[in-house]
């Protein structure tokens, strides 16, 4: 994920004294950038851009869902997404590094990265309400939450906050889970109670998720500070 324009926000780890934390996929990032940098190094010096990486996640993600739309429940395009999503992972990453560590941050750079989140999101999640037998209202309820728990990281920093990345269900963990709805369905296993119970489990985890990051915003940002020896931002992006 690319840094915010001109915020301080940063990656919501490590705590503050008092503040609890709630495990997530998110807390892996930092081993996932270092085996991207080199990568990432590679790629600066070949003169990509970090907002090309950003377009090109976006337009696989678009391709995938509409393959997903086109042909719901097909198996080759369900099976096809969780290593589109791990792929699309590294290079939420690399876009970041890039923008971050090679000087290639810009305000319009983190405006594209926020949206671009959002409408990948929605171009690759919500063409499975359409596969036959999953609950459309309970999948569409889940995106929906995704979206407000993004949102809930976002507006708490112009009131002096970092850029929220509390659990317990974040980008990654929505990955993993819509991957994993995939993957059963794409080798077989008709939907029923246990995609229900997945999709509502996905569902509390993201009223969880809102709650904390609004909570752990709020409380940031009444300390006056982030917490020290938190990873800043840099002014620059």
């Amino acid at each position: 994920m690319r840094p915010a324009a001109v915020s301080t926000t940063g990656p919501s780890r490590p705590a503050s004294e008092g503040e609890a934390v709630v495990a997530s996929i998110y807390d892996l990032k930092p081993r996932f950038q270092a085996l991207l940098r080199p990568l990432a190094r590679a790629a600066a010096t070949a003169g990509v851009r970090a907002n090309a990486v950003t377009w090109g996640a976006l337009v696989l993600s678009v391709a995938e869902g509409a393959a997903l739309a086109l042909q719901p429940g097909r198996p080759l395009w369900l099976l096809l997404l969780p290593p589109l999503l791990l792929v699309r992972m590294g290079l939420n990453a690399l876009d970041g590094m890039l923008a971050r560590e090679f000087h290639q941050a810009t305000p319009s750079g983190a405006v594209l990265n926020e949206l671009g989140d959002v409408l990948a999101d929605a171009a690759l999640y919500l063409p499975l309400a359409l596969v036959p037998g999953l609950d459309p209202l309970l999948l569409s309820l889940t995106m929906v939450l995704g979206v407000i728990t993004e949102l809930a990281g976002i507006v708490v920093v112009p009131l002096g906050a970092r850029r929220r990345y509390d659990g317990p269900l974040g980008k990654s963990d929505r990955a993993f889970a819509y991957g994993l709805l995939a993957l059963l369905l794409g080798v077989g296993v008709a939907p029923g109670l246990w995609s229900r119970g997945l999709l509502a489990l996905m569902a509390v985890l993201a009223l969880l998720t809102i709650w904390n990051r609004s909570r752990q915003g709020l409380r940031e940002a009444a300390s006056g500070s982030p917490p020290a020896g938190s990873p800043g931002r840099t002014p620059t992006p």
